[in-house]
């Protein structure tokens, strides 16, 4: 062992380089396919954990809490409904909108 490491010469290096380039030449394609495999395995996984993750209560809560709910009061609806019935254009507008709401 120490016979091979005095007679290692640096100026070899490059030839040494090619030889091992040369050998694996043939090893290329199947351990670049192995690695691209991997490599999409390995995210397949990760967007399968990710995608199954149930948030916590606590996260449930802070996202409830930002919620801003509309409050109508009575009188507002009862004027709504006053109105609705006095004027028949405005019936059949609002009689439109609960058949089809998405309708412009």
């Amino acid at each position: 062992m120490n016979k091979d490491l005095s007679s290692f010469n640096i100026k070899q290096i490059p030839f040494y380089f090619r030889v091992f380039v040369n050998r694996s030449k043939k090893f290329m394609v199947p351990v670049f396919l192995l690695l691209v495999l991997s490599v999409n395995g390995f995210l397949i996984f990760r967007i399968n954990q990710y995608s199954s993750q149930e948030p916590s209560a606590e996260q449930l809560n802070e996202q409830q809490s930002t919620i801003k709910r509309i409050i109508i009061d009575e009188d507002s609806i009862d004027k709504i409904l006053s109105l609705e019935k006095r004027n028949i254009a405005i019936k059949s507008l609002f009689e439109k909108a609960r058949d089809n709401p998405f309708r412009d």
